[in-house]
């Protein structure tokens, strides 16, 4: 369901057997031809019930029916079971219940400590595991002066990752966005493309190099739980601007960047970093040394590997 943070998860010593069906879309996607270790195997959905299966490590609530329906086994009740929230409550924070709320066999895990906050988890065991990512080294360059943000869908998530904040931002320094439908952003902004620009999907690797030469990255999500790409921004050694809500507060370190929920503030953000190279390369280099203090790939394997074997016992 989410790769990047796949591409974390399956770096720990386990299998993970991946459901791989082209015919059920984005039920049984697979590998996705990601460079993964090889224990990320891809399984047909009709030969997990033959199987031997420690833990199902779940993401969404209809993947509890579809475990069910390819293993034989309940999740919870005849299968082991935990359950990974990448999100934020879509409504109400103060009024929302989890989808598990009611059941006591299946463990929460939270993403944030917001997110875990934010839920009304009921009976349901809960765990918080940060995110951890790989280090993509310290490639920061800063050579084009511009800000450079990852928002997937912007057009369609509006106001939820803060798209609507693009355009006036650009005044302060013009704005790369890269992720899935960002292709024609500047005309549906009304903006010029000197000063935003979407510049499409692109492959990890790819998407590093030109983060890496943007001078400043900008974080505008509204209501998210924490976009992994302004962590990976930070191991790149990028100076961060962040909509200061849900988890980007205690995220993001002052000496990292600014954040802030004025947007004036985070203009002016913007507008230092760009103006300051050397300011920003410092910023950058404290924005790399708190990642991979708090968000490094060890620790999240180890925790993950703790859970993992508690709920096989």
């Amino acid at each position: 369901m989410h790769g990047s943070w796949t591409t974390s998860f399956v770096q720990g010593p386990h299998t993970s057997l991946l459901p791989t069906d082209p015919a059920l879309g984005h039920w049984a996607l697979g590998r996705c031809e990601r460079p993964w270790p090889a224990r990320a195997v891809e399984m047909a959905p009709a030969d997990l019930r033959d199987h031997p299966i420690d833990v199902v490590v779940l993401q969404r609530p209809e993947e509890i029916g579809l475990t069910a329906e390819w293993t034989g086994r309940a999740p919870g009740r005849e299968l082991p079971a935990l359950y990974v929230e990448h999100n934020t409550p879509r409504e109400h924070a103060a009024t929302s219940r989890h989808p598990l709320a009611e059941r006591s066999d299946i463990p929460i895990v939270h993403v944030t400590d917001f997110n875990r906050l934010m839920w009304d988890s009921g009976r349901a065991l809960t765990a918080v595991v940060p995110h951890g990512i790989p280090d993509p080294g310290h490639r920061y360059t800063g050579a084009v002066p511009h800000a450079a943000t990852c928002i997937n869908e912007p057009l369609r998530r509006n106001r939820i990752t803060g798209t609507d904040l693009l355009a006036p931002l650009s005044a302060a320094a013009p704005i790369d966005v890269y992720g899935m439908g960002t292709d024609g952003l500047h005309t549906a902004l009304g903006c010029p493309p000197e000063r935003l620009r979407g510049h499409g999907d692109h492959r990890t690797e790819q998407l590093h190099a030109a983060l890496a030469e943007r001078r400043v990255f900008l974080h505008t999500p509204r209501w998210t739980s924490l976009g992994l790409s302004v962590l990976e921004a930070m191991y790149l050694g990028m100076p961060v601007v962040a909509v200061g809500t849900t988890e980007a507060s205690a995220a993001i370190p002052p000496e990292a960047g600014v954040v802030s929920t004025d947007p004036e503030i985070l203009a002016e953000g913007i507008r230092q970093f760009v103006a300051e190279p050397v300011f920003a390369e410092l910023s950058g280099k404290a924005a790399r040394h708190w990642a991979g203090t708090n968000f490094g790939i060890d620790g999240f394997v180890r925790r993950w590997a703790t859970l993992l074997a508690q709920a096989a016992r």
